[in-house]
């Protein structure tokens, strides 16, 4: 698997704490989405570690297709 499944066509707004690393999960495969539950292995993606800069809610992509990495960047609407 080299394309991942697209998890849901919209972002999932998480509250994040600042300086705190959270494993966005890059396949689609998770059950707790947007983060990694290992559900990735043997598909060749591995999940995207994100570390928050401040405390506040992020936008994780929930299409697996930002050229963001783990952010939303709006592509779930060409989709």
């Amino acid at each position: 698997m080299s394309t991942p499944t697209i998890a849901q066509k919209a972002p999932y707004p998480v509250n994040v704490e600042a300086g705190k690393t959270y494993a966005w999960c890059a396949c689609g495969n998770s059950k707790g989405q947007p983060f990694c539950d290992g559900s990735h292995k043997g598909t060749g993606i591995s999940p995207t570690m994100f570390k928050a800069p401040t405390t506040g809610t992020v936008y994780f992509c929930g299409c697996k297709h930002s050229k963001a990495g783990a952010t939303c960047d709006g592509s779930h609407k060409f989709l």
